[in-house]
């Protein structure tokens, strides 16, 4: 009994959170089960071929609920490149991401939002082009960890590997530049850097 009494109370939050937020019109798309929403119809697995069938269905902007949130899909080229080109502060922000929320209070350089978002990424570009991206003094320190990454998937002798390790030189290149030097692929500090990187993806993956 106290169960369905449970059942019963969140279904009215969802229906009555659901009304009030309609306050525009959103895209078509599937209808929301009560507190799940639209989860049952994306495979955690495969969330791209998910939504491609159900833009087959619902057309190329459609509206999803992941419990209480909506989310607006968009699929194909045209519609995105439309939304990034045409309305670029509509949709230049990101959602907030609860867990990081309630860790940095929304601050920080990766998972601040609004216009703190915007202000910190303007400062970060700005310095990281100071520092030498997009000039072509990086384009040698480019080629020279490309070099490190060939070695080390040579390494592997033609066996199966992770393709975490194409991450490796990407995030050696950020440090190069952050901290002035790279490190070696089998330094302990560097290990340890990648899997508090790691870390932090697992927190926001949409599979926990």
């Amino acid at each position: 009994m106290g169960l369905l009494c449970a059942a019963v109370l969140l279904a009215v939050l969802y229906f009555s959170t659901g009304s009030k937020n309609a306050t525009f019109k959103l895209p078509p798309g599937p209808t929301p089960l009560p507190i799940i929403g639209n989860l049952h119809l994306v495979d955690i697995r495969r969330q791209d071929k998910s939504l491609m069938k159900l833009a087959e269905e619902y057309g190329p902007v459609f509206t999803l609920h992941f419990g209480f949130q909506k989310v607006v899909v968009l699929t194909g080229y045209e519609v995105v490149r439309e939304a990034l080109v045409n309305y670029t502060e509509e949709f230049v922000d990101r959602p907030s991401i609860p867990i990081f929320d309630q860790i940095q209070n929304g601050n920080g350089v990766f998972f601040s939002i609004g216009d703190l978002w915007r202000t910190t990424r303007r400062f970060t570009v700005s310095s990281m082009r100071n520092l030498g991206m997009g000039k072509q003094m990086m384009e040698g320190k480019v080629c020279e960890e490309l070099h490190f990454l060939i070695e080390k998937i040579k390494s592997f002798k033609g066996e199966p590997f992770s393709l975490r390790s194409f991450s490796i030189a990407p995030i050696n290149i950020t440090f190069l530049m952050l901290f002035g030097d790279r490190f070696d692929y089998k330094d302990p500090t560097f290990l340890t850097l990648l899997r508090l990187i790691d870390e932090a993806d697992r927190f926001q993956s949409p599979s926990l």
